[in-house]
């Protein structure tokens, strides 16, 4: 346990620097996809979508995952029933952060080959998805609790932003 606080630091920084990648590349799919029109524009974002992802992004997403996963095999006893099933809802939503990563992997692609599927509303409304996912993670952290009235009402709310902003008019 002599490492297990480095090891720590290290894991909350490598999760600030992924949450980053996570906040903002779904904007620049905003940019991208608002300016299509705008060919050095979009040549631009493409570069930042690319170096965004796989050289901030995707790193920091292993490194977080792997120094979890080292900070459980120390401490196991938080994937015990004793500790209360929070670590495993934060696992659960950090799956979900997983997934949504690959899916922004996903959508750089397409709007690479200028294929655009999904229009600055959809990424506007998809940014707010790791907002909510965040807020479970640090709050199970912080309380050391599993709550499911905390999860429902923080899920209707969140389903309920993300629906307001993809259905805003006056945007393309």
């Amino acid at each position: 346990m002599e490492y297990y606080t480095w090891i720590l630091t290290f894991h909350v920084m490598s999760f600030l620097s992924w949450m980053s990648m996570l906040f903002y590349q779904p904007r620049l799919y905003v940019y991208h996809t608002e300016n299509q029109d705008k060919k050095d524009f979009v040549d631009v974002v493409k570069v930042q979508e690319l170096k965004m992802y796989k050289y901030i992004g995707m790193p920091a997403m292993w490194a977080t995952i792997i120094s979890g996963a080292v900070m459980l095999y120390m401490n196991p006893y938080l994937l015990s029933s004793q500790a209360g099933g929070w670590m495993h809802a934060k696992l659960f939503f950090a799956a979900l952060l997983i997934a949504y990563s690959f899916s922004l992997g996903y959508y750089r692609k397409k709007l690479e080959k200028d294929d655009y599927e999904r229009s600055g509303n959809f990424f506007r409304a998809y940014n707010e998805v790791p907002t909510i996912l965040s807020l479970f993670i640090v709050a199970y952290v912080i309380t050391k609790t599993f709550s499911i009235l905390f999860t429902v009402i923080t899920l209707v709310i969140g389903s309920f932003i993300v629906y307001k902003v993809y259905k805003q008019k006056g945007k393309k």
